[in-house]
């Protein structure tokens, strides 16, 4: 018998990621153990709070259409389905991007002492924010951080333009320093260019990460609390068709994901060493994927994805599934653990 019984499941959000949100929730939903839980999925986006589908223990799953679905009630985190008043006692996050990436939904919860699969309210901001979470990490034996340049909307363009020129090589990589999924990111390969590639990203933050570009190979590695410590899960070399891994290459089929990734074993053990080093160091909590890039002169750290993707194409499962593992399993192991 598990600590729960009734999941929220959480998708949706205010960001551009709110759609890949809901494919993830609901294949979270659909894989959560129907023999342990109510299941119970919420759709939230600009304050919005509203249950799309609701499954009790071996019962068949509920739907209900958009114009009537029950409204959440967030002053004690319940709703009235039903005929009944159910209160949840457990929420698993997958908003990719604002409010559910950022921190502000954790804040929430702990206010009404509701455990969470994610990170805490203060990890999950520090994480959310490229910068901010690179600053963090910069300095560390165990990984390296590609020299960068910061500015904030409002701030001199031409003479960011001029510093970035002056300062990092190109090819650069521009991109807003909260979000995912590659929006607003760009790679520029000359100084013309910066200026335009750095408005394109205030569209979805208004503060902007420029990076210079390292040649390497990109792996991903994911990791887990198992009730004993952080866990690695089996990691994945990302070679894509495009110049990077952008949007397109990601949700359309123009990449390969290698799971296993076939790198030499010390080079395997090193990611996975430092990805569990970075989830104990930083506090993280739940399932955390963090992305890196393999060089001659050692690897490079490039971020950490709080809520990643779970899609039945997205990495983790991927990860899962090579490990061995029932996604079913793995799942309840998340809920338990965390």
């Amino acid at each position: 018998m598990g600590k729960y019984k009734k999941i929220a499941v959480i998708y949706g959000s205010d960001s551009s990621e709110w759609e890949v949100s809901c494919r993830s929730g609901e294949f979270v939903a659909s894989r959560i153990d129907d023999n342990q839980y109510d299941v119970y999925e919420i759709f939230a986006r600009f304050g919005k709070w509203s249950l799309v589908a609701c499954k009790k223990q071996n019962a068949m799953r509920v739907t209900f259409p958009e114009e009537a679905r029950p409204e959440i009630d967030k002053s004690d985190f319940s709703v009235a389905v039903l005929g009944e008043k159910v209160k949840f006692d457990f929420a698993y996050i997958v908003q990719h991007g604002i409010p559910g990436e950022n921190g502000q939904l954790q804040g929430y919860l702990d206010m009404l002492h509701v455990p969470y699969s994610s990170c805490n309210f203060y990890v999950s901001t520090i994480a959310f924010d490229k910068f901010a979470c690179k600053c963090y990490i910069k300095g560390r034996d165990a990984v390296k951080c590609a020299p960068d340049a910061f500015i904030r909307q409002g701030e001199d363009v031409g003479a960011f333009v001029e510093k970035v020129s002056r300062d990092l090589q190109f090819p650069v990589f521009v991109k807003p320093t909260q979000g995912g999924s590659s929006f607003g990111v760009t790679r520029v390969t000359k100084k013309e260019d910066l200026a335009e590639a750095v408005e394109y990203a205030y569209a979805e933050c208004p503060t902007v990460l420029v990076e210079q570009g390292v040649s390497g190979r990109e792996l991903t590695c994911g990791v887990y609390f198992d009730g004993k410590g952080p866990k690695a899960l089996p990691i994945i070399e990302i070679v894509t068709e495009n110049e990077y891994f952008d949007y397109d290459a990601k949700y359309n089929g123009h990449s390969q994901e290698i799971c296993p990734a076939q790198v030499p074993d010390e080079v395997r053990d090193l990611v996975q060493k430092t990805t569990c080093e970075l989830y104990s160091s930083l506090g993280c909590k739940g399932v955390v994927r963090m992305d890196f890039i393999w060089c001659e002169d050692g690897l490079y750290f490039l971020e950490v994805n709080t809520i990643p993707g779970m899609t039945s194409a997205s990495l983790i499962p991927k990860m899962v599934k090579t490990a061995g593992l029932d996604i079913t399993d793995f799942l309840t192991t998340v809920i338990e653990n965390s």
